[in-house]
């Protein structure tokens, strides 16, 4: 059986479509984006008039009401951009094509910009991916694990003096823990947390209580048992057992931890919850082609307010 990714209907949209389509076309894919609900027509996002003026050379509008002059990508996550629509574009198909994500230095040379501007850019549509897990409400059957990310220490060379950096004496201060809450054939939802245990609040808050839970044999999952149907599986004797197991949650993992090693090469630090939550949109997804993917990230994006984060990064004073 061909995989999905192997396939002609994962493929419904390339780079060379995006640069065929012209300057034209793409700022009308963002203002349709934008302006979904009114079929394209601008709306003022400052008083929500109706009535606006098209200033043509300029890609501009300007409200009866108010007098605000505003663009298609004003007020959104890309506020004050200096990349053209067909390059915008093309950095989100470039973005969503890699299926274990795609490194800010590739996006760099593919788009032809600076290191910073890829960075930036990349981040700001992981921000945008993110909308999604605000408030998840996951039930059913639910798998959760945790796996920790980040503070590489290099090994010593005579093995007797190797340290087992899954003991808690052993760690670094950088090194933190991802747990996944996965739906069965559904969503999931990711957390940073110093130790397993720490995630039992948010399972509190974002899984309901006639859920059934699938969880390893970690101790920080006791806890699980008071409020939840939930079962364990020893994974040091078998990783499947009276039909617990927490594979999908592994599958997350699997995936995460390639963008560590394979893509990004470092991942910790206050960005760890960055790219958790891509892993997450990717594996949620996996199964829905390109173009779509695409249009989707396209429609966040103009959804998303101006970026606090992002925006004028490189600008602050560290």
């Amino acid at each position: 059986m061909q995989h999905f990714l192997l396939s002609s209907k994962a493929r419904t949209l390339s780079l060379k479509a995006v640069f065929r389509m012209g300057e034209d076309a793409a700022y009308e894919c963002f203002r349709q984006m934008r302006f979904h609900e009114t079929d394209g027509e601008a709306v003022c996002p400052r008083c929500g008039c109706y009535e606006v003026y098209n200033i043509t050379t300029r890609r501009r509008f300007k409200c009866v009401a108010c007098h605000h002059q505003f663009s298609v990508t004003s007020g959104t996550i890309f506020a004050s951009r200096k990349l053209s629509y067909t390059d915008l574009l093309a950095a989100i198909v470039i973005f969503v094509n890699g299926a274990k994500g795609v490194s800010a230095l590739q996006v760099s040379r593919d788009l032809d910009v600076q290191y910073k501007t890829a960075f930036v850019l990349s981040h700001k549509l992981r921000e945008a991916m993110a909308l999604e897990l605000r408030d998840r409400q996951l039930d059913g059957v639910v798998e959760i694990d945790g796996a920790y990310f980040g503070g590489y220490v290099k090994p010593e060379n005579e093995k007797a003096d190797r340290k087992d950096r899954r003991l808690a004496m052993n760690r670094t201060g950088k090194r933190q823990c991802v747990v996944i809450m996965r739906q069965r054939n559904g969503k999931s939802l990711p957390f940073v947390v110093r130790n397993e245990g720490d995630a039992v609040p948010f399972v509190r808050d974002h899984v309901g209580t006639l859920t059934t839970i699938h969880a390893d044999g970690g101790t920080g999952w006791d806890a699980l048992h008071a409020g939840w149907d939930t079962k364990r599986v020893n994974h040091s004797v078998r990783f499947y057992d009276k039909g617990a197991c927490t594979n999908q949650a592994e599958s997350y993992f699997s995936r995460l931890r390639r963008m560590e090693v394979g893509t990004h090469h470092h991942i910790a630090g206050p960005y760890l919850n960055d790219y958790a939550g891509e892993a997450s949109w990717r594996e949620d997804y996996r199964r829905v082609d390109n173009g779509a993917q695409a249009a989707i990230v396209t429609r966040a994006a103009m959804v998303s307010p101006v970026s606090r984060k992002w925006a004028g990064y490189w600008q602050r004073a560290a």
